[in-house]
């Protein structure tokens, strides 16, 4: 059962999401992982299926929003999300604060992981090893056209560990954690959205594990 707050702040965002705002931009990444950019809150969010909601990631960085509508979002967050449905919430020390403040605390382990760059100010769930600038422009390429399979497909022979760390609550890394190196094959890195690669990763392997 729903706390009263929550619910009655999810009412309040789907009455707020009738204004127009900015479309969001949305793709699916394949065994029914869905992908949302936000780019305004409340009007960018999915709106509601029937049945059982699917698995979703939901990209909030560098999105601004004011304490009333971060508010709503995070109730809109905690109604939807489940251990079988879970929201993968992709954000970075350029979310606002308004936005940040609720997931500080959030419950472990209830269908919500929040993943990003750990910074000063942002101390995700699961943290990934990515510059600001290689952040940005990984972020900005989607914006440009880049296909999203291009984002978060990197070397094929790259050695993944993400299995392994999925069967505890996912704490976050050192901030000093070093990602594995690619192959030394002279080939040029692909320019790879860490954030959305590590959900996409987690999310395959909560279904290889029949979790999800």
């Amino acid at each position: 059962m729903k706390p009263a707050w929550q619910i009655r702040g999810v009412f309040s965002f789907v009455f707020l999401s009738g204004v127009a705002l900015a479309a969001p931009l949305s793709q699916e990444l394949g065994q029914g992982l869905s992908y949302v950019r936000v780019h305004e809150l409340p009007g960018d969010l999915p709106s509601q299926s029937e049945g059982r909601p699917p698995p979703c990631v939901i990209d909030i960085r560098y999105v601004q929003a004011e304490p009333d509508v971060a508010t709503a979002f995070f109730a809109w967050v905690k109604f939807r999300a489940t251990v079988r449905s879970p929201i993968f919430v992709l954000a970075n020390a350029d979310t606002s604060e308004a936005l940040l403040r609720p997931f500080a605390d959030h419950e472990r382990g209830a269908g919500v992981v929040v993943i990003g760059a750990a910074r000063r100010t942002f101390r995700p769930d699961l943290a990934v090893n990515i510059s600001e600038e290689a952040e940005r422009r990984a972020y900005n390429a989607l914006e440009q056209g880049t296909p999203l399979t291009k984002l978060v497909t990197d070397y094929p022979d790259k050695i993944r560990n993400d299995e392994a760390s999925l069967s505890k609550d996912l704490p976050a890394p050192p901030p000093g954690e070093v990602a594995p190196a690619g192959p030394a094959s002279g080939r040029q890195a692909p320019m790879i959205d860490a954030a959305l690669q590590r959900a996409m990763h987690l999310h395959r392997a909560l279904v290889a594990l029949k979790r999800i």
